[in-house]
């Protein structure tokens, strides 16, 4: 499923749609955040990150703003098509 898109055995997802839930940019978006064991010291923790205004849990690796480089429209319908699979793989499993 999802983990192996990411490498990691769990995620957290995060939807932000409008200023109140920090949305920064004007399009809706969602974060799919991997999680690893012992990312956070308390799993809890990961909430506290997520509601700071620039939350960069410190194991997870995220560049600052600066150093984000621009990812293609090809290099984005990539990953939105290997996410697509997954989420039909998923879907597809017997109950």
């Amino acid at each position: 499923g999802i983990g192996k898109v990411f490498e990691s055995p769990s995620f957290n997802l995060a939807v932000q749609d409008g200023a109140e839930a920090g949305q920064t940019v004007p399009h809706v978006h969602v974060h799919i955040i991997p999680r690893k064991a012992q990312d956070f010291e308390r799993n809890d923790e990961v909430y506290e990150k997520l509601d700071e205004f620039d939350a960069r849990p410190p194991r997870l690796k995220v560049p600052a703003d600066s150093e984000r480089v621009a990812r293609s429209e090809e290099e984005m319908a990539e990953e939105g098509a290997r996410l697509r699979a997954a989420f039909v793989a998923i879907r597809d499993q017997p109950a």
